[in-house]
């Protein structure tokens, strides 16, 4: 199975000069509700080669800085080990200098992939968009389940939360006034993107849960909550973000495929916005020019 993102030639595919990694995590081990996401990562590689290479709005082909697909065998025999696997393989592509893009699985692949990045760059924060907090010290017995992920990342990390709209009691103790974003107050509120970004540091990793969309454009997740994110809501975001910010590595995680095909190419694309956001930065950056096109 699995096959190269974007089914793309040996060219712009190729591991040496390229930008972009992608990494396979397909975990789904402590979910505890709708099972599947192990089979995201290649769903959103099989959708991926069915997207167009031109993106309108950055006016721009981000395949072109390069794109390698890395294929290796993680070991998931347990939760723990499955995170330092995960640390593991990141590790190598950030002394590289490249942007490791991780796909899941569940969300408490994220773990492993933020403890390599802030090994290579330790002043980061995390911008998670997600439904849920996920800051429980432990969940049926784990503190490396799905429902701690976040939890184990404020340990390493600061972190800013957008899109929440579901928690247990228990977590409410450890939820950062000020550095939270309730869906319900997003919709009434212009500025809550430059309040957002404003928290964040020069660096930034970013944690995208498939669950922080509404339900209407993304029913394919293990624990769907409505009143969720728009597709232009994340978007506005992740221009202004790779705007003023350097995303040093992200994931797209909590795929859970079944029979409708569009959510799967919902999350290849989404891949290839943030690819798209970055290189369109990118290259301003190196001309001095206007990062892109289009409204902040």
């Amino acid at each position: 199975m699995s096959g190269a993102y974007l089914n793309l030639p040996p060219v712009n595919s190729r591991r040496a000069g390229s930008r972009f990694a992608i990494l396979q995590a397909p975990y789904d081990a402590t979910s505890t509700w709708k099972k599947g996401a192990d089979r995201g990562p290649q769903a959103i590689l099989d959708a991926s080669a069915h997207l167009e290479l031109y993106d309108i709005e950055t006016d721009t082909e981000a395949y072109r800085a390069g794109i390698y697909t890395h294929e290796e065998s993680l070991d998931l025999s347990s939760p723990q080990r499955m995170v330092d696997s995960v640390e593991q393989l990141a590790a190598p592509f950030y002394r590289e200098g490249m942007i490791p893009v991780l796909l899941g699985g569940e969300h408490s692949v994220t773990l492993g992939a933020v403890r390599a990045a802030h090994a290579a760059h330790p002043d980061l924060a995390v911008l998670q968009l997600d439904a849920h907090t996920d800051l429980r010290a432990e969940y049926e017995g784990s503190p490396y389940n799905h429902a701690c992920v976040m939890a184990r990342v404020s340990e390493i990390c600061p972190i800013v939360q957008v899109g929440i709209r579901s928690m247990d009691l228990s977590e409410k103790s450890s939820v950062r006034k000020g550095r939270i974003f309730y869906a319900r107050d997003i919709v009434h509120d212009t500025a809550w993107i430059d309040r957002v970004v404003g928290l964040l540091p020069e660096e930034v990793y970013l944690t995208f849960d498939l669950d922080v969309l509404d339900p209407s454009i993304m029913p394919s997740t293990g624990t769907p909550e409505p009143g969720g994110l728009g597709w232009y809501d994340c978007m506005r975001l992740l221009r202004r973000l790779a705007r003023s910010r350097r995303i040093i590595g992200f994931d797209i995680v909590e795929l859970c495929p079944g029979a409708q095909h569009a959510p799967d190419f919902l999350a290849a694309k989404l891949v290839y916005k943030v690819m798209s956001y970055i290189h369109s930065s990118d290259e301003a950056r190196r001309s001095g020019a206007a990062p892109m096109p289009g409204n902040p």
